[in-house]
């Protein structure tokens, strides 16, 4: 069933979307493939982010949960990870700004003990018909927040993570199939992917995998908070499965690639597209 339309103020939250999207709070069931590792997520007060920390506590792993000022929540994500018994650190703030990168690292050095896991999932985009309509401070905020955080974030980090460590980052399929209206995010998704492939080379004699999620569309508050109320109810009717996907549905991929199970997948990019191909 299509949702219906609807808009928030950017970035939106959870509790005003309709319906609201599946983190699999009720559903995933972990079997300790994460078991004593300490991870990052960036955005995982909500959608994506916040299904891969209810994921990744109920694997066994502590999470630092970052988030820009969504409150309520972030608090409703670390109550999960914390009824999984695990540790849950709690930071907001702009990741436009390489300073808070650079704390948030030392944050998660002090309350976890460590990073084994950093995915860096935390993104902003706004919706326009041409490059005329794209103010120049959204060009730069956008760069900044999806492809510079994931360098000033991996550039802190490699210090504190040793052999085995695994860097996941969220691109998108739009780095090979770009969506004309979100301009600014594509380029910063293909940034990223870019990113990932050269990451995987040059930090594979640390033995550190670095691995990316290619989401289609998914149903987080990203979407109504940035798109025009149309395009909210169409959202995924454009997938071969003919539907918005949910965060839940994606959680699996993040457990996998952060997990020593695969420990020869470095340099993939994981699509999640409801069927649509990525060729």
């Amino acid at each position: 069933m299509p949702q219906p339309p609807q808009q928030q103020t950017p970035p939106g939250t959870t509790a005003q979307m309709t319906p609201t999207p599946d983190h699999g709070e009720q559903s995933y069931e972990g079997s300790g493939r994460l078991r004593g590792k300490r991870a990052i997520i960036t955005g995982a007060d909500s959608g994506i982010g916040k299904a891969a920390a209810i994921a990744f506590a109920r694997e066994g792993a502590d999470v630092l949960i970052s988030y820009l000022n969504e409150d309520e929540d972030a608090a409703d994500t670390a109550d999960w990870v914390r009824r999984a018994g695990r540790t849950a650190s709690l930071v907001s703030g702009d990741l436009s700004s390489p300073d808070h990168c650079r704390e948030l690292i030392s944050t998660a050095v002090q309350d976890l003990g460590g990073i084994d896991i950093l995915v860096s999932n935390a993104a902003f985009q706004m919706s326009h018909e041409t490059i005329e309509e794209i103010p120049d401070e959204e060009w730069d905020y956008t760069i900044a927040t999806n492809l510079s955080a994931f360098f000033h974030l991996v550039k802190a980090a490699l210090a504190h993570m040793a052999s085995g460590a695994s860097i996941i980052a969220t691109t998108s399929i739009n780095y090979q199939q770009p969506t004309p209206s979100l301009l600014p995010y594509t380029v910063t998704k293909a940034g990223i992917a870019n990113m990932v492939a050269s990451l995987a080379q040059s930090l594979a004699e640390r033995g550190i995998r670095v691995n990316g999620v290619a989401p289609g569309p998914i149903w987080t508050p990203l979407i109504p908070a940035t798109m025009p109320e149309q395009a909210v109810e169409s959202f995924g009717e454009q997938t071969p499965l003919g539907r918005a996907g949910q965060p839940a549905e994606l959680a699996p991929i993040y457990v996998m690639l952060a997990s020593d199970e695969v420990s020869y997948v470095s340099g993939a990019i994981v699509p999640a597209t409801g069927g649509k191909p990525m060729l």
